[in-house]
């Protein structure tokens, strides 16, 4: 997304233990374009890690079966464009339960765009068509994302009726340079490569969007501050509700004894 600035992509690796781990990248939403794959190499190849990346349109040329192919990394890094075609390749070849496997053995996950979206229950993608709508993901993390909202803002406003209306869990909206760490299923941090761009998590409770803006640690500065951990006030909002609802509906039995 950034080719003059590296600070995300060295985020992800300083993800992995590995002192030079081994990054695979999988082009699978562009269609393995020729293109996508050399600048992978281009970004990765002079950093202390092992680049290799994995075409599915040119299985003749790989040697190895996918699943060892995947396991033996440090990092998968998904490339963005089609979230449909993506997640139909991988189903076809039984990518995404591979990626299932890796994910529970500890191999970080990453990408961005499409390659970000596709670990979430549900994201909104363009693959359809010129207009964004909600789709399914791999359902790894629980909620929902939506990338590019401030360099596509178009999808925002559908991501958020689809959360308002249950056809996608509460979740985030990111803008173009920011990335959501996890540990496990929990969000553990907000980071970004920019000044200026941020994020939000949305939920819907009650028949109400609650949304409350990222706190996105900067990268590349000398500090590194912990941020709160995203999800820990919309757990709060959601005990206040059960307590309103069950205080509710209590009142209103003994209003009607």
């Amino acid at each position: 997304m950034e080719p003059d600035n590296p600070l995300l992509d060295d985020f992800v690796l300083s993800l992995s233990p590995a002192r030079e781990p081994r990054v695979l990248f999988l082009p699978t939403a562009a269609g393995d374009t020729t293109g996508l794959i050399n600048a992978f190499h281009a970004r990765f190849g002079d950093r202390a890690c092992t680049p290799t990346h994995l075409s599915l349109f040119r299985l003749a040329e790989v040697k190895s079966p996918l699943r060892e192919i995947v396991l033996e990394q440090d990092i998968v890094y998904v490339g963005g464009g089609s979230m449909r075609n993506l997640l139909a390749i991988w189903n076809a070849h039984g990518l995404d339960e591979v990626l299932s496997t890796a994910w529970k053995q500890g191999i970080v996950l990453a990408g961005l765009s499409a390659g970000a979206m596709c670990w979430f229950q549900g994201g909104v993608s363009r693959s359809a068509g010129s207009q964004p709508a909600p789709i399914e993901g791999l359902g790894l993390l629980p909620g929902s994302l939506t990338v590019h909202a401030d360099g596509e803002p178009e999808r925002l406003p559908v991501w958020l009726s689809s959360v308002r209306d249950g056809t996608l869990p509460g979740g985030w909206a990111l803008d173009d340079g920011v990335g959501l760490q996890f540990a496990g299923t929990r969000a553990v941090r907000a980071v970004s490569s920019r000044p200026g761009a941020g994020g939000q998590r949305v939920d819907a409770i009650a028949g109400q969007l609650l949304r409350k803006p990222l706190h996105c640690d900067l990268l590349g500065l000398d500090a590194r501050p912990v941020s709160p951990a995203p999800d820990d006030d919309i757990q709060e909002m959601r005990r206040v509700q059960r307590l309103r609802s069950r205080m509710s509906g209590h009142r209103g039995r003994i209003g009607g004894a």
